[in-house]
């Protein structure tokens, strides 16, 4: 691939993490529009992004603390009164650029950390390698609010095939994903029958690609390969020309990024308030 990367420095974990917390606020918001009783919001601490989504929602939680400000001073103690003004305790996405003050702050107020991640990337230009296994009857499309319902769908029957809770609260939350403000939502589809969600939000610069999902059934036949190479050019036409992603780290979707070109960056860590 002749397309630069980026170094992995400040700069970098700041378009990320900045991105990725407008993508979470984007789908708050639309939770919000689309339900008139809901308390889920967000707050813009000068970079930081912070969401509220319901205590115990994966989605309530902040990015880029540490990035943007003194980690010792009002930044903190703002997210966290946000937080706990909503009945929540804080959790934190930290990356690993905020420096050792920002873990040391974090240590002292007896957080602890709760989950890791990696965050990749790479130029959005550039090949994907064609999956092996492809269907060739496999075809993939950007949709748009009338395929809600079916993107939902899609979406559960991927995320939530172990637990109907799991599967009941993937479809609710992507109802809010596909209206949502700078996201676009694809489907893949073998022989017109949708077996594939994926999602994209196009940030300043950068695109996260996020929401990768295939019904059990049809698998291994190179819908999320059609799906990355689908949004990635989407990226790259849309003026993003840096795309990222977060995984878990050592996943299956880690290597499957890797394999495509994907670089990663940092691995970050999300701390909760004890």
């Amino acid at each position: 691939m002749s397309h630069p990367y980026p170094h992995a420095d400040l700069d970098l974990a700041r378009k990320l993490e900045r991105t990725e917390g407008l993508a979470c606020a984007a789908i708050v918001q639309s939770r919000a529009r689309l339900n008139a009783a809901s308390t889920s919001c967000w707050h813009d601490f000068g970079g930081a992004c912070a969401m509220f989504d319901g205590d115990g929602s994966p989605m309530t939680q902040a990015f880029g603390h540490g990035l943007f400000d003194d980690p010792h001073g009002r930044e903190l103690d703002a997210i966290e009164a946000f937080f706990h003004g909503h009945g929540s305790k804080a959790v934190l996405e930290v990356s690993p650029l905020a420096g050792l003050a920002t873990i040391d702050a974090l240590e002292q107020r007896r957080y602890r950390i709760i989950e890791m991640s990696s965050v990749l990337c790479r130029p959005s230009a550039g090949g994907v390698s064609r999956a092996p296994t492809m269907a060739s009857n496999l075809t993939v499309r950007a949709i748009d609010t009338r395929d809600t319902e079916t993107w939902a769908r899609v979406a559960a029957a991927g995320w939530g095939s172990e637990s109907d809770e799991v599967a009941r609260f993937i479809q609710d939350l992507s109802r809010a994903i596909v209206p949502a403000e700078r996201m676009v939502s694809f489907l893949a589809e073998i022989d017109g029958t949708p077996v594939a969600s994926a999602s994209l939000f196009l940030g300043d610069g950068v695109a996260l690609l996020a929401g990768a999902s295939t019904v059990p059934t049809a698998r291994n036949q190179g819908a999320q390969t059609a799906l990355l190479a689908a949004r990635l050019d989407y990226a790259a036409k849309h003026h993003c020309p840096l795309a990222m992603m977060a995984t878990e780290p050592g996943s299956p979707s880690q290597r499957n990024g890797e394999r495509q070109g994907f670089r990663i960056a940092y691995t970050r860590m999300k701390w909760r308030e004890s």
